[in-house]
């Protein structure tokens, strides 16, 4: 915050609680937000707050209202504003010891755009890039962009960050996506509109939770034990975590159940191989099909033959990573071993030497165990050769191994609240770390409502997802103390190659559970972005019209116009015979199919196997079909990572991603 002297001050949690200790003030102060070129709600109280003496008497006068507040014992100080009309530029004075003088100021919308790398995308990568940045001479537009700084406690800092007018000169480095939003409602409802950036680049959704928004969620509580212990001993914080990790993972059945697969003889050559499965290296087990979705223990065996004159030398052996523990073998015997020990032991690459003793000319067989407790299980790649240590050309061990489940321990797509396993209490990526360095320090700043992209770092969590989302949507709600505000979510994009068979990728279910979010927290809408990404990068340029489809569900949600904002959502099925008639919501004027034939369907039997399935368009109805599935269970449209699906409403809006099995 600006000031001219001020006493240290030191925030500790403890629980959610913020105790400020030590506030005195020589003049009046105010935070960031509040300052020369800022945006006001309209049609709302407005907080105007900042700091001072203890017992001086601080007074806000703008547009004719005069309203006065003594600075507690800590120094704080709040007024509130009356109900405001949009417009503007207007001047506020704020008058304590010393007065302060504000311009340029404008009464009109405000809104806050959080979330991971696609929110923080620049208006400078965007698609046609050079004519955006042109045509940006918007003056009653304005920009804030948070600085980047994560906080062990809810702070009330927001470092240099300020308002900036619109225009091509300060547009360029701020979110894509919040411009282009912002840009639409001002067009549209001839309103000034502020426009509030703090998103962070691969950050997921725990570390921009409140605190105590996990203490209200039953699966998330085991973070909330987490926080409250660092906040007892912060120097403990490492400790803390793997201590409420492993008691998680005991009374949860996560933990390892211990290594039976080698006291079966699995390890050795020559053990019958005869019921284990076929699978290309490198990859995750959950892309092997519908009953792999699940965490635990996994052996992965390959014969290789090693030529004659390697024979008795030490072998060089590059694993790639494996996630997320291993134990390794070389025909039969231990080599190599990584375990929770391992700083990031979830993308450690294991290289391990294999004694000459145990290398013999011909067949030899390499046996791997791998463990997984969370997200994504497998051999990932990054390496797989094997070399003599001496050197020499290496041979290639990607491609067909044989494996086998040795233990199933919990289902994925379904986890949420595991306690954080490494990392320091407070740094990037930590829970509430961004929420109490980015987030609190714009409360209690009037806003009408916020615009969310994020989920890619969340993606292992799949339809849980829902339970995190919706806790920190209330979170933010409760903090800010607004009521229900609309709270308006960008669905993860398509990315990566597209699959030439029907697949269960995380992204689909990290997709569904933003969906269930909309379905189950008022004021919310979803902006689907399923045919707007790029497959071979994370970060699609098309940044306008997901900024457009934000801006269409604010138009419903937040002013109530009569606008299509959402394209076809799954009502129900009707099964016919072998067909499966599907009914949608949000067709408005009917269902329309870009490009010649309509694809993205796949349905199943009740052996759970998808299939490419035939689709037609009937009225308001999608038919599905397929000669392979003589009775049909169930039905997926868009469930991949990169779907080819092209269903739209005559509003020009796609639909909506969904399944109608729980498995």
């Amino acid at each position: 915050m600006r000031t001219t002297s001020r006493a240290l001050r030191t925030i500790v949690l403890i629980g959610a609680s913020v105790l400020s200790v030590g506030g005195a003030w020589a003049d009046v102060a105010l935070s960031p937000l509040i300052a020369d070129n800022m945006v006001l709600q309209r049609d709302i109280d407005v907080p105007i707050w900042g700091e001072a003496d203890a017992g001086e008497t601080v007074t806000v006068e703008f547009l004719g209202q005069a309203h006065s507040a003594v600075a507690d014992k800590e120094g704080q100080w709040e007024v509130r504003l009356s109900p405001l009309e949009a417009g503007g530029p207007h001047r506020m004075t704020i008058r304590g010891r010393n007065s302060i003088t504000l311009s340029n100021i404008l009464v009109g919308e405000v809104w806050v755009a959080s979330g991971q790398s696609n929110m923080a995308f620049a208006v400078q990568g965007s698609i046609n890039a050079g004519e955006e940045l042109a045509a940006a001479k918007y003056p009653e537009i304005r920009l804030f962009g948070v600085e980047h700084v994560p906080a062990i406690a809810p702070s009330k800092e927001l470092g240099k960050a300020h308002w900036s007018v619109c225009s091509p000169e300060s547009v360029g480095t701020f979110s894509g996506v919040a411009y282009f939003f912002g840009r639409k409602l001002h067009q549209d409802l001839k309103a000034p509109v502020g426009l509030i950036d703090s998103s962070w680049g691969g950050s997921n959704a725990e570390t921009w939770t409140p605190a105590e928004a996990f203490n209200r969620r039953e699966a998330l509580k085991p973070i909330y034990e987490q926080l409250v212990l660092v906040a007892q001993n912060p120097e403990g914080g490492r400790d803390i975590y793997k201590k409420v990790l492993s008691d998680w993972e005991a009374k949860t059945g996560r933990e390892d159940p211990g290594n039976r697969g080698f006291d079966r003889g699995w390890a050795k050559a020559g053990f019958d191989v005869s019921e284990w499965q076929v699978v290309e290296v490198p990859g995750v087990w959950e892309s092997y099909g519908p009953d792999w979705q699940f965490d635990g223990a996994v052996w992965f065996k390959k014969d290789i033959e090693i030529p004659e004159a390697w024979a008795g030398q030490d072998l060089a052996l590059d694993l790639g990573v494996l996630d997320d523990y291993d134990v390794s073998y070389f025909n039969g015997e231990q080599i190599g071993a990584t375990g929770a020990e391992t700083p990031s032991y979830w993308a450690a690459v294991r290289k391990y030497v294999v004694p000459g003793r145990l290398v013999k000319a011909g067949r030899n067989v390499i046996a791997i165990r791998v463990f997984d407790h969370y997200l994504e299980g497998g051999i990932k790649g990054g390496g797989l050769t094997v070399a003599p240590v001496a050197g020499g050309e290496a041979i290639d061990l990607s491609g067909s191994w044989i494996c086998k489940v040795e233990v199933r321990t919990s289902s994925r797509h379904q986890e949420i609240g595991k306690p954080v396993d490494s990392g320091e209490p407070g740094a990037f990526n930590s829970p509430t770390s961004l929420y109490n360095g980015m987030i609190h320090p714009l409360i209690p700043y009037a806003i009408r409502g916020a615009i969310w992209y994020q989920g890619e770092s969340n993606a292992g969590q799949g339809e849980a997802y829902r339970v995190l989302l919706g806790a920190l949507i209330e979170g933010w709600r409760k903090a800010w103390d607004q009521g229900d505000f609309p709270f308006l979510i960008v669905q993860l994009a398509n990315y990566q190659a597209r699959e030439a068979e029907p697949t269960d990728a995380a992204w689909a279910h990290l997709r569904a559970g933003q969906a269930m979010t909309v379905g189950e927290v008022k004021n919310t809408a979803l902006a689907v972005a399923i045919d707007v990404g790029e497959a071979e990068d994370i970060h699609p340029r098309d940044k306008q019209t997901v900024g457009y489809r934000l801006a269409l569900a604010a138009e419903r949600i937040a002013y109530g116009l009569k606008v299509p904002y959402s394209g076809p959502v799954f009502r129900s099925v009707i099964r016919e015979g072998r067909r499966l008639r599907i009914v949608f919501d949000h067709v408005e004027d009917g269902l329309v199919v870009k490009g010649e034939k309509l694809e993205g369907f796949a349905v199943a039997g009740e052996d759970r196997r998808f299939v490419w399935a035939e689709a037609t368009v009937e009225g308001d109805t999608v038919v599905v079909w397929s000669e392979a599935v003589a009775r049909p269970a169930s039905v997926r449209y868009a469930w991949a990572m990169n779907p080819a699906c092209n269903l739209y409403n005559s509003a020009g809006l796609p639909a909506v991603p969904f399944r109608t099995d729980d498995w």
